[in-house]
């Protein structure tokens, strides 16, 4: 349904670099804007000044850029309805802030933390929910000026807290899953809009910047569902719109069953960890959006463009989102099968020279073009570009020791040593080098020695390579070069010799 007021936002906080499940929020916001021709805006959340770190802001931007998102208005990109961070957005809550405590609707609650953590755990030892419980309740106007006086004699900073009206229910048709209510009574007392350093909290400054934003539609993770009530009061407190609320499925860790939690070490969760392995724009965003999303038929291999175009928020899953690692890697195969060789080569030159394999003093024209083919070698076989390391290492770059499984394929044999001995000669004598040369004198190996199979391939390969896999030997054989190809089948008969 197209709509020309639709506006949809993303609002991070700079606490940390880029998760998973954000960069989720940000896509699905994304595409339902772009395929609603809506708006799509970019607001930081960064009243939490105690959590915020210096690249947090920079980090969520440049990783969104990085996944190919674009958007209307934002900190970078003002719009008519700004400032885009909330830290700067202080004089606009103040004031109405004191609008609900000039009408009753909010009061300044004392109560320390202390005695709130006491109250917590009286609480949980009774089996009780925990709840903040009304501290001048039963008091007279006259006793509670009192109390009020005292609190501040002793020099305490208060907090404001909203009055949560009594027997209401708040319900939503939400976008995801359909009817929902929850009861005034259950979001655990009257709770706090601005904090004892004058910030605003996360659930009244969202009210107020999606209000004064005009945001009309607002997808989010299900971990918010209990922050929807609190925000429903606020708009109705100033008499505004409340948005349309849609609330996506958690995903979880395919191997525990479990939340995906950021303190989970098992699974990698930041994007810029998977830019930093060599992963694919566009594989990422293809991954991130089936997490909790289908699409009709049965491909699952599509451009964010695809995406856009046929994104229908009615196919967004009640069920929670597997995060499967080797799905992934999958996905990302797929799309280094798509692209070329060229598109890919800046990684793979990064993951060389992090690895200390190569060095800029060595990118002359040749090496490039030697470092393309090697690539082209294992680009189909590869998952993350970081893969090129551990493919091409040993066989290119250095030459360990072999380990026990290859040397017990290269037992102190006369099959052994006449396949080496024989390759080596018809190596040494041809004209050129190449791997079209190469296979038919793998061939004429063959017959000399009347030696087949794997107990021709696999010595040769295991002396030249030191790997007892890989892609095509002549074309291996080629990238190592003569010298090397001679040089090491040389070392591994005099072995076998000794």
């Amino acid at each position: 349904m197209a709509n020309k007021k639709l506006r949809v936002r993303y609002a991070p906080s700079p606490t940390g670099h880029l998760h998973i499940g954000n960069a989720r929020t940000a896509l699905f916001n994304y595409l339902y804007a772009r395929h609603n021709k809506g708006k799509f805006i970019i607001r930081i959340e960064d009243t939490d000044q105690k959590r915020n770190i210096a690249d947090g802001e920079r980090s969520q931007l440049d990783n969104l850029k990085w996944l190919g998102l674009d958007w209307d208005e934002g900190p970078d990109k003002p719009g008519d309805v700004g400032p885009y961070r909330q830290s700067e957005r202080l004089e606009i809550y103040k004031p109405l802030i004191q609008n609900l405590l000039d009408r009753g609707l909010a009061y300044e609650s004392y109560k320390t933390e202390d005695e709130l953590s006491a109250e917590r755990e009286r609480q949980i030892e009774a089996g009780e929910t925990p709840r903040y419980i009304y501290e001048f309740a039963g008091m007279t106007d006259e006793e509670r000026e009192a109390k009020i006086a005292e609190a501040k004699a002793a020099g305490l900073t208060p907090v404001v807290r909203f009055k949560v009206p009594v027997g209401k229910v708040y319900g939503w048709e939400d976008i995801v899953k359909g009817h929902i209510e929850i009861g005034a009574e259950q979001v655990g007392g009257d709770w706090v809009i601005q904090k004892r350093d004058g910030m605003p909290t996360y659930n009244f400054a969202v009210v107020v910047d999606d209000h004064m934003m005009e945001i009309s539609d607002v997808l989010r993770g299900d971990d918010h569902i209990s922050n929807t009530p609190k925000q429903m009061m606020i708009y109705e407190a100033f008499g505004w719109d409340v948005p349309k609320f849609g609330h996506m499925t958690l995903i979880i860790n395919t191997e525990t069953g479990k939340k995906l939690s950021k303190r989970d070490e098992s699974v990698l969760q930041f994007i810029e960890q998977y830019r930093e392995l060599g992963y694919l724009p566009d594989a990422m965003v293809n991954f991130i959006i089936l997490l909790g999303w289908s699409p009709v038929g049965e491909d699952e291999i599509f451009s964010l463009k695809e995406f856009v175009k046929m994104f229908d928020s009615e196919r967004l899953s009640k069920s929670p989102a597997k995060f499967d690692g080797k799905k992934l890697e999958w996905v990302n195969n797929q799309w280094l099968k798509k692209i070329s060789t060229d598109d890919i080569m800046p990684s793979i030159l990064h993951q060389l020279a992090a690895a200390d394999l190569i060095t800029p003093a060595d990118l002359d024209a040749e090496k490039l073009t030697w470092l393309h083919r090697m690539t082209e070698l294992y680009k189909d076989q590869m998952s993350f570009t970081n893969q090129i390391v551990e493919f091409s290492k040993d066989t290119f770059f250095e030459m360990p020791e072999l380990n026990d499984e290859a040397k017990e394929e290269l037992v102190d044999t006369d099959d052994v040593i006449k396949v080496l001995s024989a390759f080596r000669d018809h190596a040494q004598a041809l004209e050129f080098f190449v791997a079209a040369a190469i296979a038919p004198e793998i061939k004429a190996v063959q017959k000399e020695t009347g030696i087949k199979g794997r107990k021709l391939f696999m010595p040769i390969r295991i002396a030249t390579s030191h790997e007892m896999h890989g892609p095509a030997l002549p074309e291996v054989l080629e990238l190592i070069g003569r010298d090397t190809v001679v040089a090491r089948l040389d070392k591994i008969i005099s072995e076998l010799k000794a």
